[in-house]
């Protein structure tokens, strides 16, 4: 892949990744039962946050660098 279209792929991955984000987080909300668990949903953000946003704009973010060496 040329060097020129890497940072797209970066940030494409990076748009995916959010947009996972929302609909793994929307099930999470609709299976959600407090009686059964025993945890508040609060960790399931914490956890959804962990596994999907912080790539995403670490992804995010090494696009845009990328993309400023390039210029």
């Amino acid at each position: 892949m040329k060097k020129e279209k890497i940072y797209k792929l970066f940030y494409i991955i990076s748009i995916l990744l959010s947009i996972t984000f929302i609909i793994f987080l929307t099930i999470d909300y609709l299976k959600y039962n407090p009686i059964t668990y025993s945890t508040p949903f609060y960790t399931f953000i914490i956890i959804r946050i962990i596994e999907l946003l912080i790539p995403s704009i670490i992804l995010f973010l090494i696009g845009k660098i990328i993309k400023n060496k390039i210029k």
